[in-house]
């Protein structure tokens, strides 16, 4: 496997070059080159088993055991949100938020964390204590105290009702906005990446199949009809037709 490169560039946060992942027999990423601009909101699309974990997984620089070759470069603060909060059950919410730093400094910036994602008050709340979408919250303020300059997010609200979906939606995009990390954002809802990022790149067998740049202005609607064509495209993209809807 060629080394991975840590180095952080201006102009792309991102810079994949013949990017190739592997399982036993089985090629997951066939050579994939990739920019992602410092900033951009980049949402992941593609079938079950298509490789978007993987893709993740080696931009996050945590796939040592996999067989794979190609140039990567990331920038040195990643943070990963999962579909899984990952909140250690021992420890409060400020304890999780803050897990690795120390200081109080880290400590009131944890608590500007957790105010930022509407948790102001549950810093001393358990786990368990928590709704889904509060621990995703709590996922959220433990990935934004690093200020990260890349946001990788694994079907982070996979897992919540649709209402808490449309709420998170708001507050990801929100917090983007007002932090402006690189996001790349791994899903499986077409209206989930529309609505959410101002890219979205389509995984088929491997490859970058769409790479589709949404020109609509924020915040958007799932009801806003000029949103369709995108729409359209993705599925199309997807191998979902008309007759499957």
């Amino acid at each position: 496997m060629a080394p991975h490169t840590e180095q952080l560039i201006r102009s792309s946060a991102v810079q994949l070059r013949g990017l190739t992942r592997s399982f036993e027999d089985r090629t997951v990423l066939d050579g994939i080159d990739l920019d992602i601009p410092a900033g951009q909101f980049v949402a992941l699309l593609g079938h079950s088993g298509s490789g978007k974990s993987t893709l993740l997984r080696a931009v996050a620089h945590l796939d040592h055991e996999v067989v794979g070759s190609g140039q990567l470069t990331a920038p040195e603060r990643v943070s990963v949100v999962f579909q899984d909060s990952r909140l250690l059950p021992w420890r409060r919410v400020l304890d999780n938020v803050l897990l690795g730093l120390d200081g109080k400094e880290a400590e009131h910036k944890g608590r500007e964390a957790l105010a930022e994602v509407g948790l102001k008050g549950r810093e001393r709340a358990w786990p368990n204590e928590l709704s889904g979408g509060e621990a995703q919250r709590a996922a959220l303020a433990r990935s934004l105290v690093r200020e990260p300059e890349l946001l990788l997010a694994d079907e982070p609200f996979g897992a919540l009702d649709a209402l808490t979906r449309i709420k998170m939606h708001t507050l990801l995009r929100e917090l983007w906005e007002r932090h402006r990390p690189s996001v790349l954002l791994v899903t499986h809802d077409v209206d989930e990446a529309i609505v959410l990022a101002d890219r979205v790149l389509v995984l088929d067998h491997g490859r970058i199949g769409l790479d589709l740049t949404i020109d609509r202005p924020h915040p958007r609607s799932y009801r806003d009809p000029l949103l369709g064509e995108y729409r359209e495209r993705l599925l199309a993209a997807l191998g979902v037709t008309e007759d499957h809807k």
